[in-house]
């Protein structure tokens, strides 16, 4: 008869427990999120602010305001733990034919979810 033994076993367990105790993924906290979507809100800033060449010949001028940038916790939902709201105001001005300022003012709102596959936010459809 084989006699078991349980040192070897004991220290087979200890390193199959240390394994899997590694591969847990920390917890997504709204600290660590928060950052990310200014980061996107000044990102979405940048690029929308950009001068479009098709309208350069009006002198449109655009500005982006970034009013709020909001997270909430989507209790219970492990794949998309936040959801997320970025509200802009856009000052838009341009000049009319005769050479008078013509502005306009608008409040726009996106809204994101943080996918902890991807480990980003995405707009939400």
């Amino acid at each position: 008869m084989k006699r078991f033994d349980f040192p070897a076993a004991t220290a087979l367990m200890l390193a199959l427990c240390g394994l899997s105790c590694g591969i847990t993924e920390p917890k997504v906290t709204r600290e660590v999120v928060l950052p990310l979507l200014q980061k996107e809100a000044e990102s979405f800033k940048a690029d929308a602010e950009k001068p479009d060449p098709k309208f350069a010949p009006l002198g449109v001028k655009n500005t982006w305001t970034i009013v709020a940038v909001e997270i909430h916790e989507q209790a219970g939902n492990k794949t998309q733990p936040f959801m997320g709201t970025i509200r802009f105001r856009i000052d838009s001005e341009m000049k009319e034919f005769d050479g008078t300022p013509l502005k306009k003012t608008l409040e726009k709102k996106f809204d994101y979810v943080y996918d902890t596959t991807a480990k980003k936010w995405q707009l939400k459809p």
